[in-house]
């Protein structure tokens, strides 16, 4: 991801999202049920101070990303800044499109987690685009998959995650077991290394 990647139509940091030099909407945003927006700019922004706080605290500097511009944020940081310009929308339908790309996989379990408590906390329906299908079947309460743009399987993951419809997707044989933390489908390849 480089800097041509970074499409902000202004120079911005992580701290100045909902600050004076934010654009107007495309279209007029709606605030939901009389709650103003900058609600969820001020707790994200509360939020990052009480975790600069504690970095201080334990005798680290503050994230040096949050006052970076965005030009300057590796391809994770921006990744999480613009799941944060999603989130700060507080609309009820999130759609993401592959938003764990270019993101540890602590980090992507930080969104995944987040993304399902506000689905479950709040309401909020949310279609996500992910083609990690251990991710899709833990999170997922309804998948959908899909080959050359044709919908083969829908329904629960239990329903749809299964050996067979690995192999149609992906051309991989695949053993299908329940994930031990969640009891979710877990795809496991079934492919040995060969040595070359």
């Amino acid at each position: 991801m480089g800097a041509d990647d970074c499409r902000f139509p202004f120079e911005t940091g992580p701290r100045d999202l909902g600050g004076t030099r934010r654009p107007p909407p495309r279209r007029p945003a709606q605030p939901r049920r009389g709650r103003p927006r900058r609600t969820a700019v001020h707790r994200a922004r509360r939020a990052a101070a009480r975790r600069d706080r504690r970095r201080r605290a334990g005798g680290a500097a503050p994230a040096p990303a949050a006052s970076s511009t965005c030009h300057r944020l590796s391809g994770g940081q921006r990744q999480r800044v613009w799941i944060a310009m999603a989130l700060a929308q507080e609309t009820d339908l999130l759609l993401l499109d592959e938003p764990t790309t270019y993101l540890d996989i602590a980090h992507q379990v930080e969104v995944l987690d987040l993304v399902r408590r506000l689905n479950r906390t709040r309401g909020r329906t949310v279609v996500l685009v992910l083609h990690d299908l251990n991710q899709a079947a833990r999170y997922a309460d309804h998948l959908v998959a899909m080959k050359s743009g044709r919908v083969l399987a829908e329904g629960a993951p239990a329903d749809v995650v299964t050996a067979d419809l690995v192999a149609d997707v992906f051309g991989l044989r695949s053993l299908v077991i329940p994930d031990p933390v969640t009891g979710s489908p877990l795809v496991v390849p079934n492919s040995p290394w060969t040595d070359v």
